[in-house]
This record gives structure tokens, sequence and C-alpha cells, in this order.
């Protein structure tokens, strides 16, 4: 009995310098090593209770928020970036700011992650990313202020709470998907140490007439295996599906590849490997692929050594005689950042649809389009901006059409059901009105029942009347709008005694839906029109012109542009004098200033045919400022503004109809 115990004693102290001496921290940078970022947590976590050392708890708590980073769980992420920091373990490593300033733009809070990268880039001479970050902040805030016209909804029915992402079409009428998933029911049912949820499968769903989804169901496990399978698409036959597969090993790292399997009836063909990583290069990945319209080449996303970034995109071409895919070649600084570019979608017309960090986005990844310059070669990538893109990770997008107008995404934004999510997208019919107002230009009243023409360049007229407001509004008729997408349009207003007006509108290159709204001033026959003032020296016929103060030409100018826009105009132009001085010599003075009117626009290139000087010397002072009415005025100075005011020229429009 006595040797027992002393046996036991040994035993339990022995077990005892066993625990004290088990390497928490190696483990768990080895499981961080091998992105088993779920598993690390925990153990990290068990490495910062066991230690006393102030610098390792501080990189434990930065280690641990990459981990949350990696596995979706931002605020968590920052609560540890935050531990980090508050144990100076910036002050050693000043990428802990950077990493709590990305967490920052993922919630959306852009002015505290623009100060944190704004911290970290003083410690930091040059961080290409941090850069585009700091300039995405302000970026961010003018996207959400001045959102596109994109609906987003999520597609509920096919949402857990787990994983659901990477959706695409599995038939020609675009009613059924498969989509990547880690509900319940895959194939592999055990946990995932690098995000904690089951192994990921290929699922699929069909759209019925009304809309809605049925229920998931599994591809089969000629397809879907114990390992995690996702990010699929279809050829444009729809019989063959390219997807990424990651194979496990126990105690080896290896990478993810594409595999492809081909339809048999009813049922798949067990998925082959597409041998494109180099000798020994286990470790690679490569994966998300998008295939050519005529499955001559592949874009797709890999780590491959001599990249510019994290994950690049590459493509690989086909060989059809020796039935076998090329070496992959990088698509190059255009496309590639110093980020991660991932998840490529080709479109029929040659464009590019992609994500990536590496650009100046809302957060996470964004999604955006580059277009084909030559083959191969892509440019230009434009962010998709809000709501398309949000503060979290936006991917996988997929159109229904040759067109941007509708399709689906993934995206782990506020609100979704689980992590990642599907949502839907459509762009709603650009919406576009013209509203008209005629008015007297005389009197600035409406004209009612004035005509409006509407030609658009397809040769559509439509022909409307402005109502007692001197109103039309071109928005609908029929159910039909009026103006449509890509067309330039014709305006012509016409009303009997008046002289016409036009104008031209177009809808092409808009974006958005459009309120255009143009006022047209009709000039009537035999009415003076005023203008900005000529004005003569006294007793004179030239062009009054003093420096920098008064020009008489740049005034007779607007009238210029009035006889340019509205050729069959003729008119009359009036000269008055103010009432001192002989009548016939006021009379001939204010002939004289008529002339000197129109020779100055015979000098500008109008007919002279269409000009008719006449001068009406002191015969038609302005209301209020009669001879009679200045004289009783009490200063010198009021008595010559109000002379100056009657020396003036107006026109009369005599005739619309004037021809060469």
């Amino acid at each position: 009995m006595k040797n027992r115990i002393i046996i036991t004693i040994l035993f339990i102290g022995a077990l005892f310098q066993f625990n004290a001496q088990k390497d928490y921290y190696g483990d768990a940078e080895l499981a961080f090593l091998n992105e088993k970022y779920f598993t690390a947590v925990e153990v990290y976590k068990k490495a910062e209770a066991k230690t006393k050392k102030v610098e390792l708890k501080a990189k434990i708590n930065y280690k641990i928020g990459l981990c949350y980073e990696n596995i979706q769980e931002t605020e968590q992420a920052e609560t540890y970036y935050k531990r980090a920091i508050k144990l100076k373990h910036d002050m050693f490593n000043p990428k802990v700011k950077y990493h709590l300033a990305l967490m920052y733009m993922e919630q959306g809070m852009y002015s505290e992650a623009q100060s944190e990268l704004e911290s970290y880039l003083l410690k930091v001479e040059t961080d290409e990313l941090a850069l585009k970050h700091l300039e995405s902040c302000v970026k961010s805030g003018e996207w959400k202020s001045n959102p596109t016209e994109y609906v987003i909804s999520s597609e509920i029915q096919l949402n857990t709470r787990a994983y659901d992402w990477a959706v695409t079409w599995a038939d020609k009428r675009k009613n059924t998907v498969v989509f990547s998933s880690t509900r319940e029911g895959n194939v592999g049912d055990e946990i995932d140490d690098n995000n904690g949820q089951a192994y990921c499968d290929l699922w699929t769903s069909f759209r019925d007439n009304k809309g809605k989804w049925g229920e998931p169901v599994l591809l089969p496990k000629t397809i879907n295996t114990k390992d995690n399978e996702g990010a699929g698409v279809f050829n444009s036959k729809m019989n063959k599906l390219y997807f990424t597969r990651c194979k496990r090993e126990k105690k080896k790292n290896i990478g993810c590849s594409i595999f492809y399997s081909e339809k048999q009836g009813n049922t798949w063909k067990n998925a082959q490997e597409i041998m494109l990583k180099p000798e020994g290069g286990d470790s690679i990945s490569m994966g998300h692929p998008a295939i050519s319209r005529d499955e001559s080449f592949l874009v797709f996303s890999s780590d491959l050594p001599g990249g510019f970034g994290g994950k690049d995109l590459y493509y690989s071409k086909y060989n059809k005689r020796e039935k076998s895919w090329g070496e992959p070649v990088n698509l190059g600084p255009s496309i590639n950042t110093k980020g991660d570019d991932i998840f490529p979608t080709l479109m029929n017309n040659g464009d590019l649809y992609f994500s990536s960090d590496g650009y100046l986005g809302m957060g996470g990844v964004d999604i955006f389009k580059a277009t084909k310059t030559a083959d191969f070669t892509w440019e230009n990538p434009e962010n998709l901006q809000y709501p398309i893109n949000s503060p979290k990770d936006d991917f996988g997008i997929t159109f229904e059409g040759n067109d941007n107008k509708r399709g689906m995404l993934t995206s782990d934004r506020a609100g979704g059901k689980g992590k990642d999510d599907l949502y839907s997208f459509y762009l709603p019919e650009k919406i576009y009105a013209l509203e008209c107002y005629v008015t007297d230009m005389a009197e600035g009243e409406p004209i009612p029942n004035a005509k409006i023409e509407l030609i658009g360049e397809d040769g559509t007229l439509f022909t409307k009347f402005t109502d007692e407001d001197g109103k039309f509004v071109f928005d609908e008729h029929e159910k039909k709008r009026y103006l449509v997408e890509d067309m330039n349009y014709i305006v012509k207003v016409e009303k009997e005694n008046y002289g016409g007006a036009k104008t031209m509108v177009s809808t092409i290159g808009l974006d958005r839906s459009t309120g255009f709204m143009e006022e047209f001033f009709l000039y009537k026959e035999g009415v003076p029109y005023e203008f900005p003032e000529v004005r003569y020296d006294y007793n004179d016929t030239a062009l009054q012109v003093i420096e920098t103060q008064i020009n008489s030409k740049d005034s007779l100018d607007h009238l210029y542009d009035l006889l340019v826009k509205n050729e069959g105009w003729v008119i009359e132009l009036q000269a008055h004098t103010d009432c001192r001085g002989p009548l016939p010599y006021n009379d001939k003075l204010s002939n004289g200033r008529a002339n000197s009117c129109v020779e100055y626009l015979v000098s500008k290139g109008i007919n002279r045919k269409r000009l008719v000087p006449k001068g009406y010397g002191e015969r038609v002072p302005r209301e209020s400022l009669e001879c009679e009415t200045i004289e009783a005025m009490n200063t010198d100075e009021e008595k010559e503004a109000a002379h100056q005011r009657n020396r003036r020229t107006q026109f009369v429009i005599l005739s619309f109809d004037f021809k060469e």
C-alpha cells in the first residue's frame, strides 16, 4: 500500500510537471501558421493565461486579434488589438495599429480608422496599402453619401447562420444556382480548424415562377468530399463545373486546387484536378476559377511566389491538342496589387470583375470592374461603390444576363443572417422626366397653350401644349416614358405672334435617373425689349467705351447672341435721346446712334437686311422720366442720371421669318 501511494504521488507530480511545461504558445503558433485560426484562438488564450511576461502577453493579444480578423469576428479582433496596444505592443510592432484601423473600416468607423492609420504611418516610412486605406476613409464617406442606384436584397431563402457564399448560375434560363455553404448536412461533418464551421460543400437550389427558391440540395459525392469545396463556376454549355477543393492531410500544409466535373445524365462524374501547381508547390493555393465562354482559358486566384501581393489573379490557356492547361501567367500590375486580388468573374464582352483590398475601397475586399484592352490584358479597375460594396467583405459577383443590371454577390455586411450571405441586386430602370416652362419675356407671365415638340434622334416625336401655368411635364404616357436611355432630344417651343425657342436634352451617359427642367422665354412681335444698356456720350453717336467701367460693345454682344440663335428675326433698333436740345437735332442724333448699333452688329456678321435702325429722339421717354419730372429733381446728379436712362437703345421684333 505504501509503495502504491508513493507511485501515485510520483505520477501526479509528473503530470503537473508535464502540464507546466506544455508549450501552449508554440502549439498556437503552429496552428496559426497552418491557418487553423479557430483552433489557434483558444490555444493562444491558454498561453496568455500562463505567461507573466508583458511583452509576450501583448504579442499573444495581437495574434488573437489576427485570428479573429481572419474568421471575420471584427469586433472581437478590435478588442484584442486594443488590448495589445494597451500593453504597448505597437512600440515593437506598429502593424497592430494598421490592423485596428482595418477593423474600424469594416464597421464603417472611418474617422477612427483614419486616426489609427495616421498614427501608424508616423512610425512606418512608406506603406502603399496603408496610404490607400487612408484615402479610402475619405472616399467611402463620399460613396455612401452619393450611392449608385442598385437595389440590394438578402436572399433569405438561401442564407443560414453559417457561411453561404460564391453563387453561380447552373442553367441557361438562370433559375438554378450552385453555391458554397458550411450549413448542416455537409459531407464533411467535422469542424474546420480554420473558422470553427463545418467543412464547406457545394449546394444547389431551383427558383420557381414566383421567384421563390426551393430547399437547397447537396451536389453528389463525386463533387463534395470530407474536404472543403466551394467557389464554383459553370461553362457556357452548363455541362461542366469548375470549382475549388482544399484537401487535408495530417501534419502537412496542402493548398487548395482547382477541380472540374462533367455532367453525365442527371448526375456528375468524379471530379478531376486541373494540374496548375509547379513541382514541389503542394502548399500553394489556387482557387476561385472563372472560365472564358469558349473554355480556352481560366482566370483564378493564387498565392504563387513572385506575385505582387498576397493573392494575385492569374490566367492559364487550354491546349486542345495536349488536353492540358498551360503554366499560370500573372495578370500584371494593371490588375494585381500589394493586397489580395481574388474571386474573378468573366463577362461575355471581355470585362473582368474581381474583388480586392489593394485599391481604394470601403473596407474589407470590394468588387471592381476592369475593361479588356487586349488578349489577356485588363486595365482601369473601377470600384462599384456603395451599395454593391460595403464596409465589410464583398465578393463573388455574378450576373444574370450579358449586362450589369441584375445578379448576385456575397457579402458579410451588417444586417445579414450569418457570416457570409448571398445577396441579389438589380439596377432599376432609369427614369427621366422633362419639365418645360414657357414665359413671356417682356411681361414675365406664363404663356398657356404654347406648342412643345420633343423630337428624339431615333425619329420619335411628341407634340404637347402648355397648361394655364405655361407648363408641361414629359414624364409618363400609356405606361411608357417619353424620354428613354441613351438618346438625344431636341425640344422646340412655338406660339403664335411669338418667336420660337429650342434646346437639346440628352440622356446619353447618365448613370442614374434624372429630372430635367427647361425654361423658355419667348419674345413677342412688336414689343420693345431691353437689353444690357448701350450708352453714348452727350451729344455724340459713338458707342461709349470707358475702360474698366463701361463697354457698350459688350452690351450689344448680348443682342448679337440672340440674333445668332434666332436666325429668322428681323428687328428694329430703336435709339432714344434725352429731352435736352431741339427736337430735329435729337431725331438726327438718335438716328445716328441707331445706325452705330447696326454697323457694329453688321461688323460681327449679322445680315444688314435683318436690322432696321430707327431714331425716336426724345419722343418716347421712359415711364416717370418725362422732362417735367426730371426738372423737378433736387440735384444735378439725379437729373443727369435720369437723362442718361433716357439715352437708351431697345429692339422690337418686326418678323420671325427672315430668309437669306
